[in-house]
């Protein structure tokens, strides 16, 4: 399914953040997550987990998933988190920014696993996967 994600701070993941929190599970389950739409839900098969890969096809990272209201069908939140970076486009397009709202991604079911902060920077970033 195709989305459009927007990415941000929540309370959770800035609480977690600042107090030196990244390497907990209650880090990876704040951030390593995407918030659906109930209609996109349900039309994923009400997945436990998905897998987001961008736009370009290169870049793909496995969460869990969060069913809400709080998103429209056709758009995911991710919390601005590794996990979201993985697949936001690192051009700024001059602004010094990535672009964190509206990038567009792919979303698809998966029983992989959800890696945690320390396995991300391992497996994606010091290895390249």
């Amino acid at each position: 399914m195709e989305v459009l994600l927007i990415t941000g701070s929540t309370i959770d993941e800035g609480r977690l953040a600042k107090g030196g929190d990244k390497f907990t599970d209650d880090y990876t389950k704040e951030c390593a997550c995407c918030w659906i739409s109930p209609a996109d839900f349900v039309s994923l098969g009400s997945p436990d987990k998905v897998k987001v890969t961008s736009e370009n096809g290169k870049h793909s990272i496995v969460v869990y998933t969060k069913c809400t209201d709080s998103v429209q069908p056709g758009q995911v939140f991710m919390p601005r988190a590794i996990w979201s970076n993985v697949v936001i486009d690192p051009d700024t397009l001059s602004t010094g920014s990535p672009l964190y709202k509206g990038a567009p991604v792919t979303i698809e079911p998966t029983e992989e696993e959800v890696l945690s902060a320390e396995d991300v920077v391992l497996k994606v970033y010091v290895r390249g996967e």
